[in-house]
């Protein structure tokens, strides 16, 4: 009995010591996790505070008291410069884009002096985005920091200027301040402050380099005319030569095969530095100078990323790279559907050469036309009656799935279609936004193509596949099985209906 009464008491003492262990841990808890009261201390809303440890993306975020541990410190800063490299591919795309067409240019000769001219078309052996199959191109890139530029431009073309940036300095031509009647005009540098010449319609560019870009008329199936009407009354050449113009070096660029298009890979980073340290400072934002700035791109620094940006920055250029893609070929912005529930795309919402309607930049459809295409002026954005043009887009068939080369298709064209000079439908590869290379050399159908069929009420209806339908050779365009691929509807000269939307296309339907 006294035994099992002393073991009774020992556990009774041992359970009164746990407890007020307990109770003491429990207190110092307390003491640790309420702040204490002072003179000044108020009630703090728990919404502007930051927990000790926080759930995220990035995994486990760690703090005391706010002050971030040196794990949570790395990994946002990892994030960080991801971000704002991702962000960085997308904002000055149209700047590795034009350094990619520069450099195309460049392989046939030096600027200001070498015009190319595709005397017999473009085919599809060239890799620049989105090109036409139906207007003889004329391409020369032009540098003003020696001297401004003067060009002798034409009559009956039709064109523009872009600074490297890929913004309009001025349309040219048909659409331009020529009227279609041709004239000199003068680019001047971002920094030129002499007297203007008189005799010139001058040109203001924020960069030094710029390319031209005109676009000469077949003629009944000929293009010996523009090309002719080229060749006679172009000429660049710096103005401080305009006493002997050098020779114009112009090199038929038809059929040659030659690169245009912008890196999608860490490659993309160098081409935008070395943008930046030729271009003025002022040549863009400052909001876009401080984002490239974050990841290294500065004008007076040379562009040395280590073996972490370089890292983080090869996995920004792909997941930029995937972004576009997705914004491109799966947009979820409605305002890019001119007809709803239609499959067909507009390269911009807004008619608005600045991608600003309303005044508000539309960042999907800035990135939209600078992935897929380029050279957005006024003349192939706003509404005007026979001139200039205009373009819809698609990579999706009537049911939604997107377009696969092994298949046939139709697309029905209604009478009538909106086009004074010309229309046509072009297939183009996904891969490169260029024209798709298979057996045909132009992979395209519109109404300047000799025997193109059509019906007895004026419509017209075009065949995609591997194969052509029996006896609709002439209006088939071939696709490769295996492969996607994307079209793109012109329309040069626009009508009213196209605007008023009174008319529109077919879609693009699966022959079973």
């Amino acid at each position: 009995m006294k035994k099992t009464k002393v073991k009774y008491l020992m556990l009774c003492l041992l359970a009164g010591n746990i407890a007020f262990s307990c109770s003491q841990k429990k207190k110092k808890e307390q003491e640790t996790t309420i702040p204490a009261k002072y003179k000044m201390t108020t009630e703090i809303p728990a919404s502007i505070t930051t927990p000790d440890v926080v759930e995220t993306s990035l995994g486990t975020l760690r703090f005391f008291d706010g002050f971030p541990d040196s794990n949570t410190v790395q990994k946002v800063y990892d994030n960080l410069d991801f971000q704002r490299g991702v962000q960085a591919f997308l904002r000055a795309m149209p700047a590795a884009l034009f350094y990619s067409v520069r450099s195309g240019i460049r392989t046939f000769g030096p600027d200001n002096q070498t015009m190319l001219i595709t005397e017999s078309l473009l085919d599809s052996r060239t890799l620049i985005m989105v090109a036409n199959t139906e207007t003889v191109y004329n391409m020369a890139w032009l540098d003003t920091k020696d001297s401004p530029i003067v060009i002798d431009l034409p009559p009956q073309t039709l064109g523009f200027i872009l600074d490297i940036w890929g913004r309009c300095v001025s349309d040219m031509g048909n659409a331009g301040p020529d009227r279609g009647k041709g004239g000199k005009y003068l680019l001047l540098p971002p920094d030129y402050f002499d007297n203007l010449p008189e005799g010139y319609i001058p040109l203001n560019s924020k960069t030094y380099g710029n390319l031209i870009f005109i676009r000469g008329f077949v003629v009944n199936g000929d293009t010996h005319p523009a090309v002719e009407n080229t060749k006679k009354h172009f000429r660049i050449y710096p103005l401080n030569m305009a006493s002997y113009p050098p020779a114009m070096n112009f090199v038929n660029a038809s059929g040659k095969s030659y690169n245009t298009q912008m890196n999608n890979d860490f490659t993309f980073f160098n081409q935008i530095a070395e943008v930046v340290h030729e271009e003025p400072l002022e040549a863009i934002d400052p909001e876009t100078r401080g984002l490239l700035a974050a990841i290294g791109i500065r004008k007076d620094k040379p562009f040395e990323p280590d073996a972490r940006m370089t890292q983080i920055l090869t996995d920004a250029a792909s997941v930029g790279n995937a972004t576009a893609r997705v914004i491109v070929f799966d947009t979820r912005d409605q305002n890019n559907y001119p007809y709803p529930g239609s499959m067909w795309k507009a390269g911009f919402a807004g008619n608005d050469p600045e991608m600003s309607p309303g005044g508000v930049l539309d960042v999907d459809s800035r990135i939209i036309y600078y992935y897929n295409a380029w050279g957005v002026t006024p003349a192939m954005s706003l509404k005007m009656i026979g001139k200039g043009s205009q373009y819809a887009y698609t990579e999706h068939d009537a049911d939604g799935n997107y377009l696969d080369g092994g298949k046939t298709y139709t697309l029905h064209l209604p009478p009538n279609i909106p086009a004074k000079d010309f229309w046509s439908v072009i297939v183009y590869d996904p891969q490169t936004r260029s024209m798709l290379q298979t057996d045909q050399q132009f992979p395209s159908a519109g109404n300047q193509r000799k025997g193109i069929l059509v019906n007895q009420d004026g419509s017209v209806d075009v065949y995609f596949g591997p194969a052509p339908p029996p006896g609709k050779e002439s209006n088939w365009i071939q696709t490769i099985p295996g492969k996607g691929w994307y079209t793109m509807l012109r329309l040069y000269g626009p009508l009213e209906s196209w605007f008023d939307k009174t008319w529109k296309p077919g879609e693009i339907e699966l022959v079973n």
